[in-house]
């Protein structure tokens, strides 16, 4: 499978799963040990930061990464302190997870709580998902050994499949993480290949927030999972020069039409999907026009964008049927 690269829309980064088969077991101040792992501790972990050492299996992990505490929980592992990226509340995941059995202390997500971190006395954290910025990873190893970014990551430019790696590998549960990406990897491969018409056809993944109108440039995560199944990038948005964020490329109202292209996905992201449907510009596009287009909001736009196994597998169950609805390449 192409990795997949989760980044965050820079309104994300302006504002502030299933649970694996369980056998994992909790002790009595709610911390859930890594049960069903190789037992090959210690265990070696490669981030950018240098080796990090895991000297037993965790039973206190907090994960504050984007994505890092669905990870765990599709490894059978319940964080006792996760930050809430997508905002979901409660337990901080989706609906493609079963969640917990004991819901996690949320922790502020770009700029967490140090001493709420120590309080939670973990013996892992996972910041995988990360800013990679050396202060942080300093500060969150001063209080227990620190699985940060891949050795080539920085800015939450991490793909799916370092991160489950990486993550698995602490947990001591390799064999476990494998086997989530090769479920991810057939999933994407069943459905494009029941699909060959989608081959070769245009794709433009469009966002708008309070700012303005974006589309996503080649290496993001949601461009990766359209071409995942068959689908390429516009040529007109691969020719756009990224923004400040490296993975999303502004479009003045004025210039929408360059969102066209055989399918068009737009995602709202913090506004009302009615600010896309009822523009009239948008109205215009050749795409919407005859019927090539997809709002996605909800659940749906969040799986989209999280990137981890669980979470790819809900969003191709999804969007599938509704690519199928647009009669695209057909």
């Amino acid at each position: 499978m192409k990795k997949l690269v989760a980044v965050l829309p820079v309104s994300v980064l302006a504002l502030s799963v299933l649970s694996a088969c369980g056998d994992g077991d909790s002790d009595d101040d709610g911390a859930t040990t890594a049960g069903g792992g190789s037992g090959a501790f210690p265990v070696q972990v490669e981030t950018k930061f240098g080796e990090v050492t895991v000297e037993e299996e965790p039973k206190r992990v907090v994960a504050l990464g984007w994505g890092d505490a669905e990870v765990a929980l599709e490894l059978g592992v319940e964080p006792v302190g996760a930050s809430d990226w997508l905002g979901w509340g409660g337990e901080g995941v989706g609906p493609w997870s079963q969640g917990y059995t004991e819901p996690p202390e949320i922790i502020e997500t770009l700029e967490p709580s140090y001493e709420q971190i120590a309080a939670l006395e973990p013996d892992l954290i996972l910041d995988v998902r990360s800013s990679g910025e050396q202060e942080r990873y300093d500060r969150l190893s001063s209080i227990a050994p620190t699985i940060g970014v891949p050795e080539d990551g920085e800015n939450y430019l991490v793909d799916s499949d370092d991160q489950v790696e990486m993550i698995s590998e602490a947990l001591g549960k390799s064999s476990e993480g494998d086997a989530l990406l090769a479920d991810a990897d057939a999933a994407f491969e069943k459905a494009a290949d029941a699909h060959p018409e989608w081959d070769d056809q245009t794709v433009t993944v469009s966002s708008r927030t309070s700012e303005g109108w974006g589309a996503y440039t080649e290496g993001n995560s949601r461009v990766d999972f359209m071409e995942e199944l068959g689908f390429e990038l516009s040529p007109k948005v691969a020719a756009m020069e990224p923004n400040s964020g490296g993975f999303s490329a502004d479009v003045s109202d004025e210039q929408l039409d360059l969102l066209d292209a055989d399918l068009l996905l737009g995602t709202p992201i913090f506004i009302e999907a009615s600010e896309i449907t009822d523009d009239p510009q948008w109205k215009a596009i050749p795409a919407v026009k005859d019927g090539r287009s997809i709002l996605l909001d909800g659940a749906l736009s969040q799986a989209f964008a999280e990137g981890t196994p669980a979470a790819q597998e809900y969003a191709i169950d999804q969007l599938v049927p509704m690519i199928e609805d647009t009669g695209v390449g057909q």
